[in-house]
């Protein structure tokens, strides 16, 4: 063993396998190896750090530098830096889920791409009179050019009549009405201008209840302050049936908001041209500390209704809210300057969660219910 162990000291090795093993097993040796390199000048051998271009750029190809440049070479193996995704602004979180809400209840989505339209969608067809405040400067954005459109639905013949003599039980507004005024362009004051456009198409067919929505970008000449711009978004919705009340509408308004889970609801008579009776809707906001309005109701009168084409005996309840004050009551935000204009921190925008309104389990079906008063 002595002479085996002198014969691997003095040549690194030995001759026989067989040893080797045996020493090895012994553990009287171990395997060492040895690296050596050699260094020598290459061709591009330089006593100085060259710096490789990495991109092309228009100073080189102008000054003609890239010529003599060497760029790096590309790695493609290499992961690259990660991209930062999109994110959804809060609004549009809301509005998807106003719009999964609206499906689970039967609704269908109307067509909202004419933000532009005539006085007479926007206001006659609704029997708004022309001398409406609503239809004043200070309240309307009207368009300069084109300032008029080029012509009215066949009907408007009838919606003239309406509001100077009056008809279907109403004694009408008894004022000349002006074609030139109808035909007046205006940015939509609210979506209800595309609603009356789509109860007359469903007039043309045979009667079926049918219930629509649209949220979608009004705009009105107003101030602004911490819950008014002069742009917003404005949810509507329709339901079309017989026999329908103004308990039909409140009691689908409860289900509804539950849906969103706004429970604290209140309800106040008011009065539009369009709909009567006609409520508001208040929700209690934990910010201000005060009830808000979320919302607008009603009946939609027959003198809007019967020129529209809709049969007697189908009634139209009609609700519309803001798309901005539920999102400002969801997210906590006491302050629509800073959900919605140039004000916006975009860290807002991708930090905040995704929109879950606290829905009931299953899928309320929405009942006309009749309440039998006595005459």
């Amino acid at each position: 063993v002595k002479v085996d162990l002198e014969t691997v000291k003095a040549t690194g090795g030995h001759t026989s396998s067989e040893v080797i093993k045996d020493l090895k097993r012994r553990r009287l040796i171990k395997p060492n190896k040895t690296f050596s390199y050699a260094v020598s000048k290459g061709t591009n051998f330089s006593t100085e750090i060259k710096k490789q271009a990495t991109d092309l750029t228009v100073e080189m190809l102008q000054s003609g530098a890239w010529k003599n440049s060497e760029f790096k070479k590309f790695n493609f193996d290499s992961l690259g830096v990660s991209p930062n995704g999109g994110h959804l602004h809060p609004l549009m979180k809301v509005r998807e889920e106003f719009r999964q809400i609206f499906f689970e209840m039967g609704f269908e989505e109307m067509p909202t791409n004419n933000f532009v339209d005539s006085s007479f969608w926007n206001f006659d067809a609704l029997f708004v009179p022309q001398q409406h405040a609503a239809r004043d400067l200070q309240d309307t954005f009207f368009l300069k050019d084109p300032a008029v459109a080029n012509e009215l639905p066949a009907f408007w013949e009838t919606v003239r009549d309406v509001h100077e003599k009056g008809g279907y039980g109403s004694i009408g507004y008894r004022y000349p009405w002006s074609i030139e005024e109808a035909k007046r362009l205006v940015l939509r004051t609210h979506t209800t201008a595309v609603s009356s456009n789509v109860l007359n198409k469903l007039a043309q067919e045979p009667y079926r209840p049918a219930k629509y929505f649209s949220i979608d970008r009004v705009y009105r000449n107003e101030a602004v302050d911490a819950t008014h711009l002069a742009e917003f978004h404005q949810v509507e919705g329709v339901i079309a049936d017989k026999n329908m009340s103004l308990g039909s509408l409140i009691a689908f308004l409860d289900i509804f908001f539950q849906k969103m889970g706004i429970t604290n609801l209140r309800f106040k008579p008011t009065y539009n041209p369009y709909t009567e009776p006609s409520m508001e809707i208040f929700s209690w906001h934990d910010g201000f500390k005060k009830w808000v309005e979320i919302g607008n109701s009603g009946m939609f009168r027959p003198e809007m209704l019967r020129p529209l084409g809709l049969e007697e005996g189908v009634q139209v309840a009609g609700f519309g809210l803001s798309l901005e004050r539920p999102t400002m009551i969801k997210y906590g935000v006491d302050n629509i300057r800073a959900l919605v204009g140039h004000k916006v921190d975009l860290g807002m925008v991708q930090s905040n969660p995704a929109c879950r309104l606290d829905k009931k389990m299953g899928k309320e079906v929405f009942q006309p219910t009749v309440i039998a008063t006595d005459n």
